[in-house]
């Protein structure tokens, strides 16, 4: 399908308004890094994602779904795809008792005040992760000594045919950083949460608590997309990034923070090139040094 008519047919489902071409992804990553994305699309509602993904999926073209753009490292060459964005628009929020469903839009910072404001507990840990929901489930975000598969109860995902699924807390398999849906490539379209009644103003203050802790430890002055490689097992890669002598290693505006060693940051015009230098010395060095493999947790677009 030309890229006119495919354009077209986008903007049939999603209105003109929220499709745009060429879209530069540094505008959407927390990393502030990034090409442009060959189609961008911002659909409204369920039945607008439909659309769009059997559009992608007819046309023969790539897409992926992005959140707040939190955890991705977007090439400089950008992508010759459909990135479809449910943050800004699939957001509806509804509380009731205890349970909280979200869709897969909503920040969860946002979510944990929510919470907090309704007087219940059990979200804390997410008050400081700036992704979505919907990013959320799909790698069992986690901090603090909380995780989502903490507190969710169900999931509504959408299969790429458009087939919707109601999946109970077992069935998403949430494990360290995976679930049914990244093995799968379901989409999220809502989460409903089972969190336990608490005192506001306690809640507030474990938030603010975790508030502090994450500004005297991590990097959050610039930007980067959190902490850029998973756990490996039995060690902690922050540290053995520090012992292998990575404070503060650096390529073009790529560096390893020296506040936190699990962090890459974007000092200044880093490009996704510097970033990839950087990641694979580090893993390089920890390998030799330690004998053990880093893996990204960062996922990456476009390489």
């Amino acid at each position: 399908m030309r890229n006119d008519t495919f354009y077209q047919t986008l903007c049939g489902i999603n209105g003109a308004e929220n499709v745009l071409l060429d879209e530069p992804m540094r505008q959407h990553t927390t990393f502030r890094i990034g090409g442009p994305a060959r189609f961008f699309c911002r659909p409204g509602s369920a039945p607008q994602l439909k659309d769009t993904i059997a559009a992608c999926e007819e046309a023969g073209l790539p897409w992926y779904i992005l959140g707040n753009g939190s955890n991705v490292l977007v090439s400089d060459a950008g992508w010759d795809g459909v990135v479809i964005q449910l943050f800004h628009n699939l957001e509806a929020v509804r509380v009731e008792g205890c349970l909280m469903e979200l869709e897969a839009g909503v920040l969860l910072v946002k979510a944990a005040h929510l919470a907090a404001k309704a007087g219940l507990t059990g979200l804390e840990f997410a008050s400081g992760i700036p992704g979505t929901v919907g990013g959320a489930l799909v790698m069992n975000a986690g901090a603090y000594g909380g995780e989502m598969k903490d507190v969710v109860r169900e999931a509504v995902v959408m299969r790429k045919d458009g087939r919707i699924l109601r999946l109970s807390r077992e069935e998403l398999e949430l494990g360290y950083r995976t679930s049914v849906i990244a093995r799968e490539g379901y989409v999220v379209l809502s989460a409903l949460l089972e969190l336990k009644e608490g005192d506001a103003a306690e809640i507030e203050a474990r938030m603010q608590e975790l508030k502090e802790a994450r500004t005297s430890k991590q990097p959050l002055e610039y930007p980067s997309a959190g902490s850029t490689f998973k756990r490996p097992e039995g060690h902690f890669a922050g540290k053995l990034i520090m012992d292998a002598g990575l404070r503060g290693y650096r390529v073009g505006g790529a560096q390893v923070s020296e506040k936190h060693c699990g962090f890459v940051i974007n000092r200044g015009g880093a490009t996704a090139e510097d970033v990839m230098k950087l990641v694979r010395h580090v893993q390089s060095e920890v390998k030799r040094q330690f004998g053990v493999d880093l893996e990204m947790e960062v996922k990456t677009l476009g390489f």
